[in-house]
């Protein structure tokens, strides 16, 4: 079993009822959730919205590989409502077309939920796709506050 940090964002419907269900289908098709953090209200970030933003973090036992975990976490979404996500790569963003898409930085949307992988045991990965850890996560509170909280 790998020990998995997740961080889950919600700005769009009902965000609370969607982290619970996000939490549950975490619990059901990833792994064992450890422990979980409080919920934080935050501003949107790298794009403008009047939608608060709704961010909690989990980490969880599961069986599965990075690779499946990526693939899981995004069926996750799309049960959910996610209807796009956004592609990174590791000098230059790029996107599909994002529900409320707005000003500021192209990549970033309302969205009901969003799933991202921060760390995966003390792996290391920089595909166009799957970058662990998360390569972004040190510079948004949004991610460190919730996950300082469950650290061990």
């Amino acid at each position: 079993m790998s020990i998995v940090y997740l961080s889950l964002g919600s700005n769009l419907g009902d965000r609370r009822q969607l982290i619970k269900n996000a939490i549950k289908q975490i619990e059901e098709q990833i792994g064992h959730v450890v422990r979980q953090s409080a919920l934080y209200e935050t501003e949107p970030w790298g794009f403008s919205s009047p939608n608060k933003f709704l961010n909690a973090a989990v980490c969880v036992e599961s069986p599965l590989t990075p690779r499946q975990l990526l693939q899981t976490t995004q069926q996750i979404e799309r049960q959910l409502g996610r209807t796009h996500k956004t592609f990174r790569s590791s000098s230059l963003a790029s996107h599909l077309p994002c529900e409320g898409q707005n000003e500021g930085h192209p990549n970033y949307s309302d969205r009901p939920i969003d799933i991202d992988i921060l760390l995966y045991d003390d792996l290391r990965i920089d595909e166009p796709d799957l970058q662990i850890p998360h390569p972004l996560m040190y510079e948004r509170d949004f991610v460190m506050q919730p996950l300082r909280e469950i650290l061990q």
